[in-house]
């Protein structure tokens, strides 16, 4: 008995690995790792905010409101866990989003308000945390696109057969969610000369 158990989990082995079993795994854990980069990157933004504020702030002290919203949505942002078991949710990784256009928001109106305190603009360490907060925000569209291109190889592995067939029976896994444009971002900014 334990002979023909022993036969028939060898002759299984190559069908589980024929109708994707592996494959499906595979490209879970590639949205995972990318999901990770993601973060990674957020995070970095979110380590160059206290340095940026407190450089404002030496200079701009009376704007006190811009430089409390930055700080605020940066603590809003830090009590945003998703964790990749939320990935397959859309409303989880929605608030995620809105929570980090928010910051991104207050950043843009940051660099408006910089823009009336020349003094600010030549300090040298604002410089560099200004050029650390252009690649950062760079890095975070290339980790997102590549979180985006992980989720769409991994949602079309679980919907093409064989692999659909094998993740209804064996691994019921659910689609990953990818990030979606902002509303509005598909019309073209209105520029107005006084």
């Amino acid at each position: 008995m334990l002979k023909r158990l022993l036969l028939l989990a060898l002759l299984a082995l190559p069908l589980l690995s024929g109708c994707g079993y592996n494959e499906i795994q595979k490209n879970e854990e590639a949205v995972f790792a990318a999901w990770g980069d993601v973060e990674a990157t957020y995070q970095r933004r979110a380590d160059l905010i206290p340095n940026l504020v407190e450089t404002v702030k030496a200079y701009a002290a009376h704007e006190r409101e811009t430089l409390e919203a930055v700080t605020s949505a940066r603590a809003q942002v830090g009590q945003m866990n998703l964790s990749t078991g939320d990935l397959a949710d859309p409303a989880a990784l929605e608030r995620f989003q809105a929570a980090q256009s928010q910051l991104s928001g207050a950043l843009s109106r940051l660099m408006v308000v910089v823009e009336r305190y020349p003094e600010l603009k030549a300090n040298q360490n604002f410089s560099d945390l200004q050029h650390q907060l252009e690649g950062t925000e760079n890095r975070i569209n290339v980790a997102r696109q590549r979180y985006n291109e992980a989720v769409q190889v991994f949602n079309t592995s679980i919907r093409t057969f064989p692999n659909s067939l094998t993740n209804s029976l064996l691994l019921k896994l659910e689609r990953k969610e990818p990030f979606k444009a902002e509303p509005g971002a598909a019309a073209a900014p209105k520029v107005q000369f006084n």
